[in-house]
């Protein structure tokens, strides 16, 4: 389980630097249009993308309250970015030190909806690597449907072959 969550850990952040890139090279006027998607626009799938890595660091790190990230009163993307590429260099981090112990240990946690679980950090982890990379599809759609196109592909293979080729 540790060298697939490992495969992942790092997947995910370099899916998220190519993406963030991408996203640094969009005009902000398409990245703050209102789409009707998940959370109504392309940085505020960012800010959600972020915020996510956050809240479940805290709750895997057994905080008892876990405190959502303040809001920015003005959007950013470069702060943004920087939040969320250093959360997931954290987990990336975290998983390679992570012993089989960390992986399996079963915590407890309130969701959004204050519903209480308990589960194994790893099923956490597996969660939160298809969650973000579910959200990085609905933003490559979003960029499409806005005229840009040469998104990058951010698919797990893509990640995988190039690992391969070094």
């Amino acid at each position: 389980m540790k060298e697939l969550l490992q495969k992942l850990g790092a997947y995910n952040l370099w899916a998220n630097k190519i993406l963030l890139a991408k996203l640094k090279t969009v005009p902000s006027n398409i990245m703050q249009k209102e789409t009707g998607s998940s959370f109504g626009s392309i940085y505020k799938t960012v800010v959600h993308l972020t915020e996510v890595e956050e809240i479940w660091w805290q709750r895997v790190k057994l905080k008892e309250r876990v405190e959502l990230p303040e809001k920015d009163s003005e959007e950013n993307l470069e702060l943004v970015s920087q939040r969320l590429l250093s959360s997931s260099s954290q987990w990336n981090e975290w998983i390679k030190e992570a012993d089989e112990k960390n992986l399996t240990h079963v915590f407890g946690y309130y969701n959004s909806r204050k519903e209480y679980f308990k589960q194994p950090v790893n099923e956490v982890l597996l969660h939160l690597f298809n969650h973000q990379t579910y959200h990085r599809g609905q933003i490559a759609t979003l960029l499409r449907q806005n005229g840009i196109d040469k998104i990058p592909a951010t698919d797990f293979i893509v990640f995988a072959r190039i690992k391969i080729s070094r």
